[in-house]
């Protein structure tokens, strides 16, 4: 046995293991998660345009740049459309390749989708302009990503499935590993390990990266959060045991809820076999810009920007922490957060473990905070609740407490087959319905998603573009202008 630990090959520049250099990739995050975490997705597609090319000579692997919430935002708050967010992005980014965000069946949303919704959305996606779709599932419910995940591949796209990290007595590291092995099975072309809440240590980094690494020999990346204080460290720990790509976000847009920081990474790896070959010169007028960036929208900004030991306590997420909060401000009990974030880990042993990521961190987080106010456990169940001990969201990582499931649903038996099978085909209808105001096909799509989002603001950029061609004025509230 060799006495040549991973350390000493990162520390002395020494050879690998296979003899060669082992450059470490990074995808950066600021143009979507990074302020998705920090200031609620309220990046406008203009301040991402003015400093896009400089990004795209930096040497990337990837600018992670849609999905998640920043579908619906653009058009519930900016008045922006995502899919020219994406088209404007490509026009701009010719080097590196964009990637984005999918949550399986929910797609961009909080719910599951018809599957004719689901592949028409990744084949425009991809049209549009992305090359690299990660797609999870809250529950690591394999059926509920194999839709999306069939579709990317047709579409010729690099499709990365993910796991959700999470810490439970049934997320052990041979469940964590047989995961990967069936998400290479369904043609992943790489594999990421999604740390929602920022709960991977660096121990359990190393041992779940190796562990993966040493029975699936797909590129593998690591995603986390810098909640708890140990994202760099884990990161760290990642690549000595093997991670091929990390997730990075500039340094104004790092740490706190975010993720670690691009350049300090960057830095730590410098002259080492993984170095990552970026030049730190080639980031500072990018974090300069972004500086400026965030001094613009400081008001929005409400991230944590310490370590938050809650997540390590009760393994919430930042911004399920953050929701809490807001819950409990709305019905004047900010005193009960205590008994709220102690009945999170008992409702989620009670739901099966999920992870805790969208939607179900929103579930569980309702749910708890339901039982503490109301005073008995349990006794007001949202419908949310009660369609996930239906099965509707996907099987649950554990078997569900049985009096608890008796209490919500009765006698009522949960589905067996995949969700989104018994779920009616949605595009024809949502063509439908907003077939008056339809510019182009992915309309269509942004209302089966958000139909009331989608149908005040698709009017509002049809009567645009009518002023702006043909001299239309603004339209009158409740009047339907023909096409």
């Amino acid at each position: 046995m060799s006495d040549v630990h991973d350390f000493d090959i990162f520390a002395k520049g020494i050879k690998s293991e296979t003899g060669q250099k082992k450059k470490v990739l990074i995808t950066e995050t600021v143009l979507r998660d990074a302020h998705q975490s920090l200031m609620a997705t309220r990046m406008r597609t203009e301040d991402m345009l003015d400093i896009a090319a400089k990004m795209d000579e930096v040497g990337y692997y990837s600018l992670e740049m849609w999905g998640g919430a920043t579908f619906d935002a653009a058009m519930r708050f900016l008045e922006e459309d995502p899919w020219e967010r994406l088209r404007a992005l490509r026009r701009v980014v010719k080097k590196t390749k964009l990637q984005m965000l999918l949550r399986g069946q929910n797609l961009v949303g909080y719910k599951h989708y018809p599957d004719d919704v689901v592949r028409e959305f990744v084949k425009r996606a991809v049209g549009n302009g992305l090359d690299i779709i990660r797609i999870f599932d809250a529950l690591n419910d394999l059926r509920n990503m194999e839709v999306a995940a069939d579709q990317v591949k047709k579409e010729g796209a690099h499709l990365q499935l993910s796991i959700c990290y999470t810490i439970s007595p049934v997320h052990t590291l041979e469940s964590f590993v047989e995961l990967a092995l069936k998400m290479k099975d369904m043609g992943a072309d790489s594999i990421c390990i999604k740390d929602m809440a920022g709960l991977l240590s660096p121990v359990a980094a190393y041992r779940l990266v190796r562990a993966i690494k040493d029975r699936c020999d797909l590129p593998l990346q690591v995603h986390t959060h810098y909640t708890s204080g140990m994202g760099s460290m884990a990161y760290l720990a990642a690549v000595l045991a093997g991670a091929d790509i990390i997730d990075c976000a500039i340094s104004p847009f790092a740490m706190g809820t975010s993720q670690p920081p691009t350049e300090s990474l960057v830095a730590a790896l410098k002259d080492s076999i993984y170095d990552t070959e970026i030049e730190l010169q080639e980031l500072v007028p990018i974090a300069n810009y972004f500086k400026e960036i965030r001094n613009k929208y400081k008001d929005l900004v409400v991230g944590l920007t310490g370590v938050d030991i809650n997540v390590l306590i009760y393994q919430i997420p930042g911004g399920m922490y953050s929701n809490l909060v807001s819950q409990l401000k709305e019905q004047n009990a900010l005193d009960k957060l205590d008994l709220v974030l102690k009945e999170v880990p008992q409702v989620r042993r009670e739901m099966g473990y999920p992870p805790l990521v969208t939607p179900t961190s929103q579930i569980v987080g309702t749910q708890a905070t339901l039982n503490v106010l109301v005073g008995k456990r349990w006794h007001i169940v949202p419908n949310e609740v009660k369609m996930y001990f239906l099965g509707y969201y996907g099987r649950p990582p554990a078997p569900v407490d049985p009096e608890v499931a008796k209490r919500v649903i009765g006698d009522e038996k949960p589905i067996e087959c995949r969700p989104g099978e018994i779920l009616p085909p949605g595009l024809e209808e949502a063509r439908k319905a907003i077939e008056p105001w339809i510019l182009q096909p992915e309309d269509v799509l942004s209302y089966a998603l958000f139909p009331n989002v989608a149908k005040d603001f698709l009017i509002k950029k049809f009567a645009r573009t009518l002023k702006r061609d043909v001299g239309f004025e603004e339209p009158i509230e409740g009047v339907a202008y023909p096409v």
